[in-house]
């Protein structure tokens, strides 16, 4: 699969740090780390520099680990079991009402 440009995976792994760190994601070691080696391994007008290659595939690969684990713990957060539920909450998940008892029960 194509990588893409690496200022947009720069942009997005950034946007994933955001969602880790929270309000304060600049002050985070992550947000400097990946700032500091993107901006070591830059092609200039001097040097061809293959490890920008190498380090964009990293990028690439860790946005991917954090986007997945962001999503899993929505899911879990979503889909967990909460414990035994009773038959009314059952029915009202899936869209249907329990039929009501004679006499006034239930």
């Amino acid at each position: 699969a194509a990588l893409g440009a690496p200022l947009r995976t720069l942009r997005a792994l950034l946007r994933e740090v955001r969602h880790a760190a929270g309000r304060s994601y600049r002050d985070s070691p992550a947000y400097r780390h990946v700032l500091a080696a993107f901006r070591a391994h830059r092609v200039t007008s001097k040097k061809l520099c293959r490890a920008q290659q190498e380090l964009h595939f990293q990028t690439a690969t860790y946005l991917c680990l954090l986007r997945s684990v962001r999503e899993h713990e929505a899911l879990h957060r979503e889909y967990h079991g909460r414990g035994e539920r009773s038959p009314q909450e059952v029915a009202g998940l899936v869209g249907f009402r329990l039929p009501q008892q004679p006499g006034g029960k239930g």
